[in-house]
């Protein structure tokens, strides 16, 4: 793996939820912009997929802390989250 991907994946994972979903976003409106040559959309798409991936991890150890805390409160209890 070059240099520079082992230092992006690695930013990638120091990021917070609210990080990575601002630059995802904007990742997003760039590539639908279509102003970037091949290799750098797809550089840029692959960016997008490790923040996405970021942020679905993110959203799931939130969901784990908040199930554990219900959990311990006893009257509470986890119900799944419908975002339609």
């Amino acid at each position: 793996m070059p240099p520079e991907k082992a230092h992006k994946e690695k930013d990638v994972a120091s990021l917070s939820f609210e990080e990575a979903l601002a630059e995802l976003e904007a990742i997003v409106q760039r590539l639908e912009k279509g102003e970037l040559g091949l290799e750098d959309a797809i550089t840029t798409y692959e960016r997008g997929v490790g923040l996405k991936r970021r942020c679905d991890e993110k959203l799931k150890d939130a969901q784990l802390r908040v199930e554990k805390i219900e959990a311990k409160d006893g009257a509470l209890k986890a119900t799944p989250f419908d975002a339609a």
